[in-house]
C-alpha cells in the first residue's frame, strides 16, 4: 500500500527531495554538531550536487539547514540574504571526495574559537546520511534523537555510557562504535527512542574519559 508520502513527496520549499530538503536537513545536522555561534560556513558541493546546485537551490538549501530553518520554511529561497545580515560569511566551492554518493557536500563551519567539518549526502527521497565528522567516520540518518560521543578506547567504555542511558530510562534503538586506531580515541553513534535532556548531557559531559558529547535531534518535518 502506498502512504501519502509515496504520492506527494515531503513537505518542503524547492523543486527536489534530494537537491533542496535533503540538503536542508544536512544542513540542520551540521548546525546541531556545531553547537555555538557561527561566524563563517563553507560549503564544498560533491557530484551532481556540485553540477547542479544553484540551479536546484541546493546552495540556498544547505544555508537554510545551518540556520536552523525546515524544508517547508518558506525562507529558505532567502536564506543567503538572511545569513548575510547575521554576520556569516558564506563561501560555495566544489570538490571531489572518494567514494561516496552523488549528492554530497562537506560542510565546514567556524568561528574564531573553533571549528567542525561533516560529510553527508542527500540518498533520495530527502532521506539523509551524514558519513563523517571531523575525520571521524559516522553513520547518521537524522531520524530518531543522536547521540555523538568521543571517548576513549578502553574496556568498559562502551558500557558505562550505556548504563548512564539505561539509567534514564532511554532505549537505545542502534549503537555504531567507530576507531581510528584500537586503544586511542573511539566514536560512537547512539540512536534512541526518546529525546536527551539537558541535564542528561551533562551527566555525560562529567564522565571520565568522554571528550565531546553532542546531541542531534531528529531533522525530519
Amino acid at each position: 500500500m502506498s502512504s501519502i508520502f509515496d504520492v506527494m513527496g515531503p513537505v518542503m520549499v524547492g523543486p527536489s527531495s534530494s537537491h533542496t530538503a535533503g540538503a536542508v536537513k544536512l544542513g540542520r545536522i551540521a548546525r546541531f554538531i556545531f553547537s555555538d555561534t557561527i561566524k563563517k560556513a563553507e560549503i564544498n558541493f560533491h557530484g551532481s550536487f556540485a553540477s547542479t546546485y544553484k540551479g536546484h537551490g541546493t546552495d540556498k538549501a544547505v544555508i537554510a539547514g545551518i540556520l536552523g530553518f525546515k524544508p517547508d520554511d518558506e525562507r529558505i529561497k532567502n536564506s543567503l540574504e538572511i545569513a548575510k545580515e547575521k554576520g556569516i560569511e558564506v563561501n560555495f566551492s566544489e570538490v571531489q571526495l572518494r567514494d561516496v554518493h552523488p549528492n554530497t557536500v562537506k560542510i565546514v563551519l567556524s568561528n574564531e574559537e573553533e571549528s567542525v567539518s561533516m560529510v553527508g549526502s542527500s540518498i533520495g527521497g530527502s532521506d539523509i546520511k551524514v558519513i563523517e565528522i571531523d575525520n571521524y567516520e559516522v553513520n547518521i540518518s537524522g531520524k530518531l534523537p543522536t547521540l555523538w560521543i568521543i571517548h576513549k578506547d578502553r574496556p568498559g567504555m562502551v558500557g558505562v555510557i550505556t548504563s548512564v542511558l539505561g539509567s534514564y530510562n532511554l532505549n537505545i534503538a542502534h549503537m555504531q562504535d567507530f576507531r581510528k586506531k584500537k586503544g586511542t580515541i573511539a566514536s560512537s553513534i547512539i540512536e534512541l527512542d526518546h529525546a536527551v535532556d539537558e541535564y542528561i548531557l551533562n551527566h555525560l559531559r562529567n564522565i571520565d574519559g568522554l571528550s565531546l558529547v553532542r546531541y542531534i535531534p531528529p531533522v525530519v518535518n
